[in-house]
């Protein structure tokens, strides 16, 4: 009887220790974000109005036609007179760029967000076990991480990725490639840089779907601190949910939307077509039925499939009800509400229409989507570092409270749409913001109107006649 009891209890103990085996090797797989530091240009990188006419002016390629379509496009783009652009263009250089101009630029944000970033935090680079860069348009040899590890002498062990042309929604593959490699190594430190080299990418032709890229793209870029380490997640900021990527690549009419290519005369750019809504929505609508049971309660997905069920059976007994009077084009609501599982939303600053088009379909608010809106009008879309100014925007304004949860969305070329969910691990309310891009201005947002002064400024060229029209004569009146 003793013998058996004995045997019972050492078989109790053993599941005892392996359940908490179990237990204990999951929360090492846990990625959290440790800190993470924006890169802000120096304020002669600024591209205010005036230079903005003088940028166009200098490209000899366009005429009248293309004048009016700038500007349209300019005004309504929500983008403001503080962004940033690469020198290159403030020294007249662009339809001339180098290989060392696109280096230089992303030398310049490493150097400061990174060098700033592990200070703060006060860690060696010698520390860092694992470092991913991603830079869509940029490919140097050595790669842009070796020269990251050549300026701050990172160990010989570093586990090393380099990235290039994934787009606007690298920085979330970047993360997801570090939260795999947490799953088999743990007690590590990752460090993420993602950026983008406009340098090199600036497109002097006339082709309308090109030159629009000339208007969205600014400069910026982010470094992010991510950690397993169970040591340092009472200093965590953020830990990941869970993420999903979907990728469109196999469809012809997404794989083209999206695309660098050269036009007819030859001179490379970035195509950006007019199917490209719909490619999106298609990501995004995909994206959403994935994540969407991972992050919202039971009680409102049930709640959605019984409506749903409702309107199809109200809809095969009166068909002329199911028919929509929408415009084509116009974004179909989710009919789902993500705030009952998400308090924030971080949307990629893809364009103003972009944040309207999932700010309806989510049906959101302007608070809601007023992150994205800023900082598209403060720094641009800096592609794939963008919405780590969206996240800085929502911890500057004190908004992330623990337990709180941020809904990341992001779209890139190929096409993909990105997304994820972080929680807030302690409150980022109080003395959180030290390095934070927005600290400068962020008592001035949002201001009382974000509209730009082009129209303004530029409106008159609308009344030109082609016939008449001289353009240095025209610009002397700016």
């Amino acid at each position: 009887m003793d013998l058996l009891l004995l045997l019972f209890s050492l078989l109790l103990s053993y599941l005892f220790f392996k359940i908490w085996k179990l237990i204990d090797s999951k929360q090492d797989k846990d990625c959290y974000i440790l800190d993470y530091q924006c890169h802000k240009p120096s304020d002669d990188r600024m591209v205010s109005t005036q230079f903005s006419g003088e940028i166009i002016y200098r490209n000899q390629n366009l005429g009248l036609t293309e004048y009016k379509f700038l500007l349209k496009a300019i005004v309504s783009s929500g983008i403001g007179e503080q962004t940033y652009a690469p020198r290159l263009v403030f020294e007249g250089r662009e339809e001339r760029p180098s290989l060392q101009d696109g280096i230089s630029e992303m030398e310049e944000f490493y150097v400061d967000s990174i060098g700033k970033l592990l200070e703060r935090q006060q860690i060696s680079p010698k520390q860092i076990d694992i470092l991913v860069v991603n830079v869509s348009m940029l490919s140097s040899m050595p790669s842009l991480a070796s020269r990251i590890i050549n300026h701050y002498k990172m160990r010989d062990d570093v586990k090393v990725f380099n990235l290039t042309g994934m787009g606007c929604s690298a920085s979330l593959i970047s993360v997801d490639i570090v939260k795999n490699i947490f799953k088999s190594y743990t007690n590590k430190l990752a460090l993420v840089a993602t950026s983008e080299s406009l340098s090199p990418n600036w497109y002097s032709g006339n082709n309308r779907s090109m030159i629009l890229a000339n208007c969205l793209f600014r400069s910026g870029g982010c470094a992010i601190l991510l950690t397993n380490k169970r040591s340092l997640r009472k200093k965590a900021m953020f830990k990941l949910k869970c993420m999903v990527r979907t990728h469109h690549g196999a469809r012809e009419d997404s794989y083209n939307c999206c695309i660098q290519t050269e036009d007819e005369q030859g001179r490379v750019g970035f195509y950006l077509g007019k199917n490209l809504p719909k490619a999106a929505t298609r990501a995004f609508v995909d994206n959403l039925k994935i994540i969407t049971p991972k992050i919202l309660p039971i009680t409102e997905l049930l709640r959605f499939m019984l409506k749903h069920l409702i309107k199809k059976i109200k809809i095969l007994q009166n068909p002329s009800k199911g028919s929509t009077n929408l415009p084509p084009g116009t974004p179909l609501k989710a009919g789902i509400n993500f705030k009952t599982g998400i308090e924030h939303f971080c949307i990629h600053t893809g364009g103003k229409a972009v944040i309207d088009g999932i700010g309806h379909s989510l049906d959101l608010t302007e608070y809601d989507i007023e992150p994205a809106r800023m900082t598209l009008h403060r720094f641009g879309n800096t592609s794939a570092s963008s919405l780590w100014y969206v996240l800085a925007y929502m911890e500057a304004k004190k908004r992330l409270k623990r337990g709180d949860r941020v809904f990341m969305i992001s779209f890139g070329a190929g096409f993909k749409c990105n997304s994820c969910v972080w929680e807030v691990v302690r409150d980022l309310t109080v003395g959180e913001a030290k390095g934070n891009v927005w600290n400068h201005c962020i008592n001035d947002y949002p201001p009382k109107s974000i509209l730009n002064p082009y129209m303004e400024k530029f409106g008159w060229i609308q009344d030109e006649d082609p016939e008449t029209f001289k353009i240095p004569d025209a610009f002397n009146f700016m």
